[in-house]
């Protein structure tokens, strides 16, 4: 029996028409017995097609769909009708591994999963597909695959891994791009692993793949204090940073002369840690890579532009704050001073928040977690409001890393607090409290 239980239906979907209902199963789709989620949506793609549903009665049931190619409406108990796919590899790198004990069980999970890929964005190091998934990703057109290179040279990237399989990416990634899967690729940086002329290789590897690998992005590797026992990595400086800006974008050249496509793009990060001026937003091309934070500050501050410009209704004078990592503050603390320097009456208290939960040496706003927000706002002014990044919480839910929902930390610190999410217009109408 499939797994494809019914959750719910939307309301006036397909689905409710052809007299689904939670707790039924969706058992097969003309002749496709239905394995997993990318069984069903490949096999729901046609404008007709015949479902045999087993009903929570246990009564079987075929009917007939015909569509405009539109989604059923159906929600499943399991979103992927299937358990995940954990990872196989032991990553020098791996951010997992350096977590504090004591989280919730679900954040020491590693998948590595390609349908998560498909579905989420999720990057996947390949080592997990069999020649037949392979197939599979092929015969249904799955793109884009977002893929963890990190290097190319088979040797480094199986030692990077610690998968003695792991070599063999690039000769997969061939085998997509001669079928014409397009790409998306990322590189974590290692100091003095990865970086140098073994980046180069990689970048030269992979540019050798376009325009089916379309982006690439490179990210600084990210340590916490728990890395006892784990292999010694070093974190990226200003000097070194200086060094991988300086040979990337000569690549960016050298790639946008040749194919169109700068191609490869770094995190912002690197520029921040050598203090330099992030690239303007058409550097980007689009921002293929901005759920790696690659381009986030340039997008946001675009977006910013146009919306303080558009802002032309003196607000309601507040008194807010806003609570974000220590390497955006600048950042952040310089959009709320246009913001002070526009609105008189508006006033913002921005505070950099350490990350002490990791251990201190982990600075981005997404791994903020609510423990830190409270040990270092407390007794301070916060005004009417706290603001903080929607990227420190759960995807979908209102918890932090530590386990601290929104609604505990209200009730510590004492105030409102809302999540924004990172775009510029987003940012200005909740601190203002205004729509534009």
């Amino acid at each position: 029996m499939s797994d494809a239980y019914i959750k719910s239906v939307d309301p006036g979907s397909i689905a409710e028409e052809m007299g689904l209902e939670q707790g039924d199963c969706i058992v097969k789709i003309d002749d496709t017995v239905i394995s997993d989620i990318l069984d069903y949506k490949f096999a729901t793609a046609d404008d007709v097609f015949t479902v045999e549903v087993c009903k929570k009665s246990g009564d079987i049931e075929v009917i007939k769909v015909e569509t405009d190619y539109e989604d059923l409406g159906i929600t499943f108990e399991n979103s992927l009708l299937d358990s995940p796919k954990s990872c196989r590899n032991k990553c020098i790198f791996c951010f997992i591994d350096q977590l504090p004990k004591g989280m919730r069980p679900t954040v020491y999970f590693k998948d590595d999963d390609a349908r998560l890929s498909f579905l989420q964005g999720n990057y996947i190091t390949l080592t997990n597909l069999t020649d037949a998934d392979i197939d599979r990703v092929i015969r249904m057109r799955i793109s884009p695959v977002n893929v963890s290179v990190h290097a190319t040279e088979p040797e480094l990237r199986c030692m990077m891994l610690g998968n003695r399989h792991a070599g063999k990416v690039l000769a997969i990634m061939r085998r997509l791009a001669e079928n014409h899967i397009t790409m998306n690729c990322q590189i974590v940086l290692c100091r003095d692993i990865n970086d140098g002329a073994r980046l180069d290789r990689t970048i030269s590897d992979l540019a050798a793949l376009h325009p089916y690998v379309g982006s690439v992005s490179a990210v600084p590797v990210g340590l916490s204090a728990y890395r006892e026992g784990l292999y010694p990595l070093k974190a990226f400086d200003a000097e070194s940073s200086a060094a991988v800006i300086e040979q990337v974008e000569a690549w960016q050249r050298r790639l946008l002369a040749k194919c169109g496509s700068r191609m490869v793009y770094l995190a912002d990060e690197f520029y921040l840690l050598v203090g330099r001026d992030i690239p303007q937003p058409d550097a980007y091309q689009g921002f293929p890579q901005i759920e790696n934070g690659v381009g986030l500050i340039a997008s946001m501050q675009d977006e910013f532009d146009s919306a303080l410009r558009l802002c032309d209704t003196e607000p309601v004078p507040r008194h807010i704050s806003v609570a974000t990592g220590e390497l955006a503050y600048a950042f952040i603390n310089g959009l709320c001073g246009e913001i002070m320097a526009k609105f008189p009456a508006f006033r913002a208290e921005v505070y950099a928040i350490k990350n002490n939960f990791f251990g201190g040496g982990v600075n981005v706003s997404g791994l903020v977690c609510a423990c830190d927000i409270i040990e270092q706002t407390q007794g301070k002014p916060l005004g009417d409001e706290l603001f903080i990044s929607s990227s420190m919480l759960r995807d979908g839910e209102d918890i932090f890393l530590d386990d601290i929902t929104l609604e505990d930390l209200q009730r510590r610190l004492g105030v409102k607090i809302t999540p924004v999410n990172s775009d510029g217009f987003d940012f200005l109408e909740k601190l203002l409290d205004i729509e534009i």
